[in-house]
């Protein structure tokens, strides 16, 4: 047996080189070799800086056993979601419906046709909470496929045509008016949660696109209430564990609802969006807490996630070394009262304690705790705390530090150089307009082709083999035009017009107007994935329209506008008839 992920660029990928599991990466060769040894495929999705993805990896794959059961019976297929989001894309959904809930990491076995008949996320090595161990499910698996095969086809063909049917061929004339945008407005009011900010219970996401939503709302509007819930959300986060206090930038999420604990990991992307909506909170309000976050955020991305060729680096990982050898997640970024007096001696400790929350209880685990700011009334010497500060970021810089992912992916790059960009504009800072400026040129030189198609990603400034999907195009685009009006060189208007017009004739149904995440000559996959629905990022189609919105504002181009209009009508139109399906799935 041979591990093939030795060749891959991708860190998770690489992360999964030593495990005793004849991984093969998604490939027409894999499928083919389950067909010729007529077994199943286990597909594993996941990215670097997953921690229940690095755990199912310790307990089941590193584990022999494990993997002589995978090896024997199932042909065992490793994708980076971040390199191929159109195949998370189509089986997230199967997961998502079957189970209700979804999550990394994802399994899903499927025909050698590729088509999904049993799913789950993590599965632990023994059976826990109602969940089967893995090898209970590795073993359910494979005795439905041998001795209930047809059962297992009618269930593959099932879903598999359900799928199909998602397809949104839904025509819009009317781009959505503002008794749509009054409804959402709405909707988020009664989601809103007054007492902690956010919108709904834990785990609490930050809301980049709902933020940005209510602040052009109260710009159109004057709408009071939408800049209250933008502004007091942003103070919460900010003044949160989720937020670094020591060295700017945000977490993934919060565990809870108040904002306190964070899962650590650091997306480039979240990081990108954040920075942007807080100088936007900054040229509304002029609140000096959102333009110290905007700051430390652009500043933390240059600092730390900046690759040598002048890209952003993915993310870092929520886990790290304790200083004891063991991984453990957060431990870089959370600190003890005895920790505070060996950096800073008792009196300053004391005061570090008081002003960041830390405890002797802890807000974390074993005694550790999250460093959060107090509110808003309590007052402290500046410049003392400031001090504290930079000698704890000093001694946290001693730490083994968190694993990054070095992949540059297009579109987070792209949404990182608009925040640049405009942040460096806002605040009379040329040096992150410069940085901007780079990451920019790397994208152009590296990740364009001769007919302006764009990578997906690129690692040490060697193009990846995956093409860039819809969300590629329109984030890129928009960092382009975001330079074009930052530095006035028309060349970056030139580079946007090119995607943009990717657009218009690979990933649009000119009939409908409606948009794909996959261009047309693609690899084809048991289905197109279109999702017009904003998640963590912009969804690709939202970003095209704003892309296309931009360029024609830019150059007054009637069919960008028209386009652009074309597809908010299709979303409009969708509504709720949006299909979702329940009940897929094998019982195993």
């Amino acid at each position: 047996m041979a591990n093939r992920l030795a060749q891959a660029t991708s860190p998770y990928l690489l992360q999964h080189a030593d495990n005793p599991v004849d991984w093969w990466t998604w490939s027409e060769e894999a499928f083919e070799e389950a067909r010729r040894r007529d077994v199943p495929v286990l597909l594993s999705v996941g990215y670097s800086s997953c921690h229940w993805c690095h755990v199912m990896a310790h307990e089941s794959f590193e584990d022999r056993a494990t993997a002589d059961e995978m090896n024997a019976h199932f042909v065992s297929v490793k994708v980076d979601r971040e390199e191929r989001p159109d195949v998370d894309a189509v089986y997230m959904e199967a997961v998502q419906a079957a189970t209700g809930h979804g999550g990394w990491p994802m399994t899903v076995f499927l025909t050698p046709d590729a088509e999904p008949f049993y799913f789950g996320t993590y599965f632990p090595p023994e059976p826990r909470h109602g969940m089967p161990s893995f090898r209970q499910v590795l073993e359910g698996v494979r005795q439905a496929w041998e001795e209930r095969r047809d059962e297992v086809g009618e269930v593959a063909g099932k879903i598999t045509r359900d799928l199909a049917g998602r397809e949104l061929s839904v025509g819009g004339d009317e781009v959505p008016g503002e008794q749509e945008l009054a409804q959402a407005l709405l909707g988020l009011t009664r989601e809103y949660d007054p007492q902690r900010g956010g919108f709904g219970g834990a785990p609490k996401f930050p809301p980049s696109m709902v933020i940005e939503f209510l602040l052009r709302h109260h710009a159109r509007t004057g709408a009071e209430g939408a800049l209250q819930m933008a502004a007091d959300t942003c103070e919460r986060m900010a003044r949160g564990g989720i937020y670094d206090q020591l060295g700017g930038g945000f977490a993934r999420y919060s565990v809870d609802r108040d904002w306190v604990v964070p899962h650590f990991e650091k997306m480039l992307y979240d990081n990108a969006l954040l920075c942007r909506v807080y100088a936007h909170l900054w040229r509304t309000t002029g609140s000096e807490l959102a333009r110290r976050v905007a700051l430390e955020t652009a500043d933390f991305m240059v600092r730390e996630l900046r690759t040598p060729e002048g890209g952003f680096a993915s993310a870092l990982d929520a886990d790290s070394d304790d200083g004891t050898g063991r991984h453990v997640e957060g431990a870089y970024y959370v600190w003890t009262p005895a920790q505070l007096r060996e950096v800073l001696g008792d009196a300053d400790a004391d005061l570090a304690a008081r002003y960041f929350g830390v405890t002797e209880e802890g807000t974390f685990e074993e005694g550790t705790s999250v460093l959060q700011l107090p509110q808003r009334d309590e007052v402290f010497d500046a410049a003392r705390i400031d001090g504290i500060r930079e000698r704890l970021l000093a001694a946290r810089d001693r730490r083994p530090a968190p694993g990054r992912d070095d992949k540059v992916v297009a579109a987070w790059n792209g949404l990182a150089v608009a925040a640049l960009a405009e942040t460096g504009a806002y605040f009379d800072r040329p040096d992150l307009v410069e940085a901007a400026v780079a990451a920019g040129d790397l994208l152009v030189r590296v990740h364009l082709d001769e007919q302006a198609r764009i990578a997906r990603t690129s690692k040490d400034g060697q193009v990846g083999a995956n093409a860039g999907v819809l969300e590629d195009y329109a984030d890129v685009a928009e960092g382009f035009l975001a330079l074009a009006s930052v530095t006035g060189e028309g060349v970056w208007l030139d580079f946007a017009g090119l995607l943009v017009d990717h657009v218009l004739t690979r990933f649009r149904d000119s009939e409908s107007g409606a948009l794909y995440d996959t261009a047309s000559d693609a690899e084809r996959l048991i289905r197109r994935p279109q999702d017009p629905t904003d998640n963590a990022t912009p969804s690709g189609w939202t970003a095209a329209a704003g892309a296309l919105l931009g360029y024609a504002a830019h150059t007054g181009s009637e069919p960008h506008r028209t386009a652009a209009e074309r597809a908010l009508g299709v979303v409009k139109a969708l509504g709720p008839r949006v299909p979702r399906f329940i009940g897929w799935g094998l019982a195993v």
